[in-house]
């Protein structure tokens, strides 16, 4: 099951990762949030022990949100050693993400 990631354990489950971190920012009013929801949740059991998969409610955790200048949802980012590195907006079949983390790894 993905992390849920907030603005309060934001620092300790992504910035501080020593693996790499798939971070889907969405909000529950999002219907394309609800499109890739059930794939960032396959690519968490996918990758457990390999990378860390997490979401971040934006309307829940602003803070988080505004630092990264998420202006469209959903906006997955892929940490890796507390940078951002990768990039995608919008829904997104599973290969792609997998993709991102896999060259990450």
């Amino acid at each position: 099951m993905a992390l849920e990631i907030t603005d309060s354990n934001f620092e300790q489950l992504v910035l501080k990762s020593d693996k790499p971190v798939l971070v889907d920012f969405w909000a529950e009013w999002c219907g394309p949030c609800r499109m890739v929801g059930p794939v960032v949740e396959e690519l968490a059991k996918d990758y457990d022990g390999k990378a860390l998969v997490g979401k971040v409610n934006v309307d829940n955790n602003s803070e988080i949100s505004a630092k990264y200048s998420i202006r469209n949802i959903p906006t997955l980012l892929v940490f890796k050693n507390g940078e951002v590195v990768d990039k995608h907006v919008g829904v997104a079949a599973k290969n792609v993400l997998a993709g991102k983390l896999d060259a990450h790894l």
